[in-house]
């Protein structure tokens, strides 16, 4: 039986799909910092943020040495600077 094309709404589908994603990458960065899912579901809304947010906390977890890191959050500032602001704010 062919699909009705016009009953598949795929709006829906993706919005979904999203969501499953989001809830993923929350979990993921919960299970590795002191945060739970719900505070990172709070603070990053938009799953791109916490994308960001893993990379920010690769940098800093990363076995290179400090001035390295350093200059590696310089180097990606414009990407995870937002998340750097969004996490002083927590705790200032």
């Amino acid at each position: 039986m062919p699909a009705n094309w016009e009953d598949i709404n795929f709006d829906e589908i993706a919005a979904r799909a999203a969501k499953k994603t989001d809830d993923e990458l929350a979990s993921q960065i919960s299970s590795l910092s002191k945060m739970t899912e719900e505070e990172v579901k709070k603070l990053f809304p938009e799953s791109a943020d916490i994308a960001k947010l893993g990379k920010l906390m690769q940098i800093v977890k990363s076995a290179e040495k400090r001035n390295t890191k350093i200059n590696n959050i310089k180097n990606n500032i414009d990407e995870i600077g937002g998340v750097i602001l969004t996490l002083l704010n927590k705790f200032v």
